[in-house]
């Protein structure tokens, strides 16, 4: 007799975010049953500090809620099973957060509840924020707060998180209180969790049927890779989109190689196939573990290796520095955080009669980005609010990266600054955005860059050198004697006597100019002449 088909299990990716010891690691092991190769801190660094240094991935399984059997229609799921992603707290590791952040169907913030939100706590809560819809606060650490008072101090602090997130998009999140290791991580182990019952029958009743699309191009985000005797070497990761099938040839895009995959398992089941949402290990041949630790596996030529990109670009509001363009910044794109210098640029900013900055139609927001539109060069990101509008304009930035990053496109873009002290009270988190443009080629500031329509205003200074006729004058010290002067002929010229004129041409071979200027004139020899004018930025300059 045929065994029968076994047990279809949905995959629903939680991850566990949170300041340094706040219990993350703790409340992950109270609530798995299965720990994955990645699991509970592995790194030998991480045991000897005890926090978390890398992503941490474990599971338990549960029957598939009622209200899930109902939304998944044709697709019959058995189970539900919940993997975690236990991302690190310590705020020199932010670069990791965000990579794990990506992968996550539900967050769980996992606040002390002796200590309340601090800066990582609130630096996970932003991550959250840009990559993440729902999201549920654990307020651990409870059995530390004495008896006689506990409830009220609980009753106190989620009162405080509703505050704190009343203007995000988690307002009116589930908060449940529990003590994931009563005692400390010394504790013996005799000691029961409190409230993590409760928690597993809210995360259930919190899971939904997420987005799952077999279709596309593979990318599995990779965090471990690691070799077994006898059979080759295990990726193991997320599937972030497509899917993946037993002889499939997959490419490894930071070292150009393509691989055949020999087998797939889920938490040590072999399966044939997996698709996107799914945590998996891959095995493939002749491959050596200790070239990939982290990073992408992907469909054979899918993903770009860009040596530059344009984004849409938004400041993170709670972030206090200055957004200047020539400046450095982490970027984190895709699984890779690499330094960038960022330039700023937009388009003509138009003003509504309420002040609200509306910079561009219906149509071009849909379209995002064209290198059919014209653009003008920001020296600093530019906000409404500092000349009293509500708003901010559409913007965008180059980002010129000091190596090649290899990303999927349309993937979300956050800008840092890690460099920071990491024991200050500030948000390091700058600004984020979706990347829209790529340039693989190396030399992108001579076959890309010209595309790029962004002027910059110039203003030059130069002097009368004498009157002509009654309508025009002779200028110099404007420009070089290599200048090309047909670009200017037609731009306006400001004399100081806050008269204007208009560029005719030039006047010999020494880079003087010929200007008109209505009526007629007087004598005007050591008059100032000012030129402002838009310059393509990405063209040599006079």
């Amino acid at each position: 007799m045929a065994d029968p088909s076994p047990p279809k299990t949905l995959n629903f990716n939680v991850g566990v975010l949170g300041h340094v010891d706040s219990g993350k690691t703790s409340l992950a092991r109270a609530l798995s049953s299965t720990a994955s190769t990645a699991a509970f801190d592995k790194n030998p660094q991480s045991k000897e500090r005890g926090i978390t240094l890398d992503l941490g991935f474990s599971a338990f399984t549960v029957p598939l809620p009622e209200h899930l059997k109902e939304s998944c229609g044709e697709r019959q799921y058995d189970s539900l099973q919940f993997t975690l992603v236990d991302c690190p707290g310590h705020a020199s590791l932010i670069r990791t957060i965000i990579g794990g952040a990506q992968i996550i169907d539900l967050m769980m913030l996992v606040v002390d509840v002796v200590k309340g939100m601090q800066t990582q706590t609130a630096e996970c809560l932003l991550i959250g924020q840009l990559t993440c819809s729902h999201m549920i606060v654990i307020l651990n650490k409870t059995d530390l707060l004495p008896g006689d008072k506990r409830q009220a101090a609980i009753d106190k602090m989620t009162k405080r998180m509703h505050k704190t997130l009343e203007n995000t998009r988690f307002k009116g999140c589930p908060i449940i209180a529990v003590a994931a290791k009563p005692g400390g991580p010394e504790a013996p182990e005799t000691d029961e969790p409190q409230g993590i019952t409760e928690l597993i029958d809210l995360l259930k009743a919190q899971a939904f049927f997420p987005r799952r699309d077999p279709s596309g191009s593979l990318l599995m985000a990779v965090d471990h890779c690691f070799s077994i005797r006898g059979q080759g070497t295990v990726i193991t990761g997320t599937i972030l989109q497509g899917s993946l099938s037993v002889n499939d040839n997959v490419e490894i895009p930071a070292l150009k190689v393509t691989r055949k995959v020999k087998s797939v398992q889920m938490f040590r089941k072999p399966v044939p196939s997996a698709m996107q949402g799914d945590r998996v290990g891959v095995c493939v041949t002749q491959f050596d573990p200790k070239l990939l630790e982290r990073g992408v596996v992907c469909t054979p030529g899918s993903l770009q290796t860009l040596y530059a990109a344009v984004i849409s670009v938004q400041k993170i509001e709670y972030y206090r520095g200055a957004l200047t363009s020539r400046a450095k910044f982490h970027i984190t794109v895709g699984h890779e955080t690499v330094m960038a210098r960022i330039s700023f640029f937009n388009q003509v900013i138009l003003a509504n009669e309420n002040g609200d900055c509306n910079p561009t139609s219906p149509e071009q927001n849909a379209k995002s980005f064209s290198f059919d539109w014209e653009f003008h060069h920001l020296d600093e990101y530019l906000t409404c609010q500092a000349e009293g509008g509500n708003g901010e304009p559409q913007q965008w930035a180059l980002l010129e990266f000091e190596r090649p990053v290899t990303c999927p496109p349309l993937c979300l873009v956050i800008g840092s600054r890690l460099d920071s002290d990491i024991h200050g009270n500030t948000c390091r988190l700058a600004f984020h955005g979706k990347l829209l443009e790529g340039f693989e080629d190396k030399n992108y500031t001579e076959t890309a860059l010209p595309r790029l329509k962004i002027s910059k205003d110039k203003q030059k200074e130069g002097a009368v050198e004498r009157v002509t006729d009654d309508y025009t004058v002779i200028g110099r010290n404007l420009f070089k004697k290599e200048t090309n002067l047909q670009l200017f002929v037609g731009l306006k010229v400001t004399l100081s006597t806050g008269e204007t004129g208009s560029i005719e041409g030039g006047f010999g071979q020494s880079g003087k100019i010929k200007i008109r200027i209505p009526g007629k004139q007087r004598q005007m020899h050591s008059l100032l002449l000012s030129l402002t004018f838009s310059w393509p930025l990405f063209t040599s300059f006079l």
